[in-house]
């Protein structure tokens, strides 16, 4: 099959990567995510991620620590997960680069645009560590941002909720989904999607973006061939 997209960004968060733990990593729960990247990557796509911290660190969730102290943190731990997808990535023999947008050589790249195009032109996948470097920014808008830059076709955004609904499905069992929405509508909405910031961002460029279930891993594959699960904005 043909897939739908020839670049993606591809927004996974941090809880998807700590399996039942609930908190850190799940290796055997890694090594089937990046498995399913891996299917997308051998379509032909060019592939590059942004992934959260909830699974060790939430910036917010330091109860009377200054927040750019918190947000930093949270930062950091973001490249904990990066560098645990790429050694799962390569050690399924697919070329990985981890960029980081606070300077840390030693282990992953600076973010610079030009070479991050370049990477994924070459068929190496690219993972964006940091954020956007700076507190008050979340990993959202670092997605939203990212993908404008190196000109992504669609960002898809991996949770733990099968779509976009009017209200919290697990609050309320009469929650209703939306196949398709506006992101004029879920900022309207206040729907919590992604942050206003994220989505404003991504409104103003046009760039689509999916939101579905990562608690079936397969999903990946199937929104990339132009399945219709889950939710898309535009």
């Amino acid at each position: 099959m043909t897939p739908k997209y020839k670049r993606i960004l591809l927004k996974l968060s941090g809880e998807a990567l700590a399996g039942n733990q609930k908190m850190g990593i799940d290796v055997d729960t890694l090594n089937v995510i990046t498995d399913k990247i891996g299917e997308v990557f051998n379509m032909g796509v060019e592939i590059s991620i942004v992934v959260g911290a909830g699974n060790f660190w939430r910036g917010r969730s330091g109860v009377g620590m200054d927040r750019t102290t918190a947000d930093h943190m949270g930062m950091l731990a973001t490249v904990i997960n990066a560098l645990a997808l790429q050694d799962s990535l390569e050690s399924k023999q697919i070329p990985t680069r981890v960029q980081s947008a606070i300077e840390m050589r030693q282990i992953a790249e600076p973010y610079i645009r030009r070479r991050a195009v370049r990477h994924l032109e070459k068929k190496r996948i690219v993972i964006f560590g940091c954020g956007l470097g700076n507190p008050y920014f979340s990993t959202d808008t670092a997605a939203a941002l990212r993908a404008a830059e190196i000109d992504a076709d669609v960002i898809l955004k991996a949770t733990m909720v099968d779509g976009v609904y009017d209200c919290d499905p697990k609050k309320n069992k009469d929650a209703v989904k939306f196949d398709t929405i506006t992101f004029a509508d879920a900022l309207g909405r206040r729907l919590g999607v992604m942050d206003s910031t994220a989505l404003s961002l991504c409104m103003d460029n046009n760039i689509p973006l999916i939101v579905f279930d990562m608690s079936d891993p397969g999903n990946i594959v199937r929104v990339v061939n132009g399945e219709n699960i889950g939710t898309i904005l535009t």
